[in-house]
């Protein structure tokens, strides 16, 4: 079969490998579609080797079912799936509590849990063996959308799920970053809370897409843009952020907005660092204000996703491009011209 492999920096190409057999507990997917998220652009384009050579990419995966191995009893030959992109131990005390995206077999302090298209053949190919454990049933989703879920989606639903108790009526929220995540995270606020919805970006294209569903839009290039989050959220700030994009910048609007006892969830890896100040500054957050680093999100998370996007309650602007077309999904997301998720399809 052909599959989208690592090669070293710098270098993603198709290669025939053999189709894989499922061993017990696993499952064979056919590939009907695979997100191409930044973080593949990010291993493609790192100096120094980033991932093990012949690994094939795609961590965003959806499909059918197409072999099932030894003791696999909960899935059949056909049905559609999607696959979390944490596949965890499901014995630790973290793993047994429902925090799969924490599981301490396959993590590290500062090391993120094991899933396909990091350390295991991804989904851009024409089939994947995955862990039985690790599926959910997808039917009634178009593959393109289903394809996302498992990151995209569940990224920004775990933080906000997380915050649910911060979103009652007369909250507000801001997502900074409206591409792919920030675009989800918009349109789960809206299914799931009463909150107020500050969007803010860089991009007029990026704010006009989300127009219809959020309650103010802040161009991030103002330079009172700070102080228009603030007026928007009342001038107390609004009491829960989403960063998408993880910037100096972007840390430094977070934490001088969020409101006192506020949340801040920074899934974004722009590699930004923020003032912390025992004392309260500008740019400090202010009291009893949490700031995290969040991982994916659990199994259940997915579930929940799923079921939101069966309902038609969520969703993102999706850029298809066929099998053959993978390599131009990478070079147009590395290149700024993708508003939303690219996703590949078969």
């Amino acid at each position: 079969m052909r599959a989208l492999t690592y090669r070293g920096p710098g270098r993603v190409e198709w290669t025939e490998v053999p189709t894989p057999e499922p061993d017990a507990g696993q499952v064979r997917i056919e590939v009907t579609a695979c997100g191409v998220c930044h973080t593949d652009v990010t291993f493609r384009e790192s100096p120094t080797p980033a991932l093990p050579v012949g690994l094939t990419m795609g961590h965003e995966i959806a499909g059918v079912v197409s072999a099932l191995g030894v003791g696999v009893t909960s899935l059949s030959p056909g049905q559609p799936v999607v696959v979390h992109t944490v596949w965890a131990c499901g014995t630790c005390r973290n793993c047994t509590a429902g925090r799969q995206n924490a599981c301490l077999s396959t993590s590290g302090r500062l090391v993120s849990p094991h899933g396909p298209g990091t350390r295991f053949d991804g989904g851009m190919a024409e089939y994947v063996v995955v862990p039985a454990s690790s599926v959910v049933a997808a039917d009634g989703i178009a593959p393109a959308l289903a394809a996302v879920l498992p990151d995209a989606g569940i990224v920004p639903y775990h933080s906000i799920r997380t915050s649910l108790s911060l979103l009652g009526p007369g909250s507000s929220a801001t997502v900074i970053g409206i591409g792919g995540l920030g675009q989800f995270a918009v349109s789960i606020l809206r299914a799931t809370t009463a909150t107020r919805i500050i969007a803010v970006d860089v991009r007029r294209q990026a704010l006009a897409a989300v127009a219809d569903e959020v309650d103010a839009a802040v161009d991030a290039r103002d330079p009172d843009a700070i102080e228009q989050v603030l007026a928007h959220a009342g001038g107390h700030g609004p009491d829960v952020v989403l960063d998408f994009v993880g910037s100096t910048e972007t840390l430094r609007m977070a934490t001088s907005s969020v409101a006192p006892y506020g949340a801040i969830h920074v899934p974004g890896q722009a590699g930004g660092v923020f003032e912390f100040e025992t004392v309260r500054t500008t740019a400090s957050i202010p009291r009893g204000a949490t700031i995290d680093r969040p991982y994916s999100g659990t199994r259940r998370d997915l579930v929940d996703v799923v079921a939101l996007a069966r309902n038609g309650l969520v969703g993102v602007d999706v850029t298809p491009y066929p099998f053959h077309r993978a390599l131009d999904a990478y070079d147009d997301l590395h290149a700024g011209r993708i508003i939303g998720r690219a996703v590949v399809v078969r």
